[in-house]
């Protein structure tokens, strides 16, 4: 009898602790967030994982965040939002354009000399997304944060100072609008995910790419190219990127983790992701210098040159957005008009 009441009551207890153990698992949380560059970059350094720590923080530690660099739950960078969206990755990091024509009205962003600082413009595309596209580009996916990086810089074999200098060059972009630019100006475009650039300069297939300066270091640019080419205070062009997560995912949380999430993220982390993408490119573009490349600062009256012979693109857009039903023009006035107002 007395064995009888011990086992009993080591059941018991054995029950009582696995229901103890489950019901604190339960409340417990590991989210995979997946992303393209190496963990080494700006990006993942500087912006991903930390946001992901002060999630982690807020929750009082039940939420846990993994994060894979380099495509390291598999596939190709393109597939990174159909991944959130499968759930075979709980958040993501991507550039809205390597998907051509799912985000379209992002791309008014990445239109010519729109930019006028990364962490302004960063919170301009938060709050015109919040206005146009949660509720369509984005319907599938919970926005973390929406921004830009700062100026593009053309990163070139041979010199680049004159818009001339690139009839026949093959140069690489990130996606479609910056293509259709590069064509416009007289380049040979080549779209591809920046992790492919260092390969195919290396190899000869590329002549060129535009990257900003932030992303240079940790793909090695310098030691690939010896030409830079900037636009003074100007912006030639920016990259819309999107940080999302898995709609069913986040909704199964409960309400108070919910808030740990979205107290970092929105329109002041979008912002602070931009400008921390732009303070890092005073330091990569040094390492460029102390290599002894050439770096090229066009003069006012050459980047006006440029903006002429871009603006093509913009009208372009316009035309094509107000063909698939769109108002193109009013788009591009209420961008504008969300990035002055950032800048007040």
């Amino acid at each position: 009898m007395k064995f009888f009441r011990y086992m009993t009551g080591s059941v018991l207890a054995t029950t009582l602790a696995a229901t103890l153990a489950t019901a604190a698992a339960a409340q417990d949380v590991t989210l995979k967030m997946h992303q393209f560059l190496p963990p080494q970059a700006n990006v993942p350094a500087q912006i991903l994982v930390p946001w992901a720590e002060r999630v982690e923080t807020a929750s009082g530690g039940r939420i846990q965040i993994d994060h894979y660099p380099a495509m390291q739950l598999g596939g190709k960078p393109p597939e990174l939002v159909s991944q959130v969206i499968d759930g075979v990755a709980d958040i993501i990091w991507v550039v809205a354009g390597y998907t051509p024509g799912r985000f379209p009205q992002a791309e008014v962003f990445e239109l010519p000399f729109m930019m006028t600082n990364a962490e302004d413009t960063s919170r301009a595309y938060w709050n015109f997304a919040q206005a146009n596209m949660m509720d369509s580009d984005f319907k599938d996916m919970k926005i973390l944060g929406v921004w830009v990086h700062g100026p593009g810089v053309i990163h070139s074999k041979e010199p680049v100072r004159e818009i001339a200098d690139l009839n026949g060059m093959k140069v690489r972009g990130p996606t479609r609008i910056i293509t259709g630019m590069l064509k416009e100006l007289g380049a040979t475009p080549v779209g591809m995910p920046v992790p492919a650039l260092p390969e195919a300069l290396s190899k000869g297939v590329l002549d060129a790419g535009v990257i900003p300066w932030e992303v240079t270091t940790a793909l090695k640019i310098p030691e690939l190219v010896e030409n830079h080419t900037t636009f003074g205070g100007e912006a030639l062009y920016t990259t819309a990127f999107i940080f999302a997560m898995n709609t069913q995912r986040y909704n199964s949380l409960p309400d108070d983790l919910k808030a740990a999430i979205d107290s970092q993220s929105g329109a002041d982390f979008s912002a602070l992701a931009g400008k921390t993408m732009a303070e890092a490119d005073g330091p990569a573009r040094k390492i460029a210098q102390e290599r002894g490349n050439t770096i090229i600062d066009l003069t006012p009256d050459q980047v006006a040159e440029w903006k002429a012979a871009a603006g093509q693109v913009e009208g372009n857009w316009i035309a094509e957005m107000t063909n698939k039903g769109f108002d193109g023009q009013a788009l591009v006035d209420q961008a504008r008009a969300l990035i002055d107002e950032a800048s007040q």
